[in-house]
């Protein structure tokens, strides 16, 4: 069945005591914790909603940093020696067990990244933090680069999606 979704600002009158993607500390997150985030302007949500407004899955975004030293020597040596590049990070995104299988994980990550490409803040790269192996491959497969030193960290330089948007 294939299934059509907006992709918002999370409202935080929004009903979300019933999604579950099948990770409690995401679903907790997004029960409980997110609104207060969103408050505190630590972090920015994002939720697809299908036709009936059931929210499908989610994401957050916030401003990071990377150590210049973290990143390959390749891409190192052509940006200015300060000793952090600005960056945007993914912090979490989940899709709830009864939209899995859809493609709707690989829609919010496009639809992230076109969010960080056309911001008007600059920013070098789009971190994730992969919380497992699985994750960290889901996002090598979508071209992100694992840090070395720390393969569930993983980046793509923000020039590459602007080039892969054109």
């Amino acid at each position: 069945m294939a299934f059509q979704f907006s992709v918002d600002s999370l409202d935080l009158s929004s009903d979300r005591s019933g999604f579950e993607c099948g990770v409690a500390p995401l679903d907790r997150y997004f029960r409980t914790q997110v609104s207060q985030d969103i408050k505190r302007r630590v972090t920015a949500c994002f939720v697809a909603t299908d036709a009936l407004g059931q929210i499908a899955g989610y994401y957050t975004l916030a401003s990071a940093s990377v150590l210049l030293a973290d990143l390959p020597e390749t891409l190192a040596k052509k940006l200015p020696r300060y000793p952090s590049v600005p960056a945007v990070r993914m912090g979490r995104l989940a899709v709830d067990q009864s939209f899995k299988g859809e493609g709707l994980g690989a829609a919010l990550l496009a639809d992230a990244l076109r969010r960080a490409v056309t911001a008007e803040i600059a920013a070098y790269a789009f971190v994730v933090d992969a919380k497992d192996e699985a994750a960290a491959s889901f996002y090598a497969h979508h071209g992100f680069i694992a840090l070395p030193d720390q393969p569930l960290f993983l980046f793509i330089p923000l020039a590459t999606v602007k080039d892969l948007i054109k």
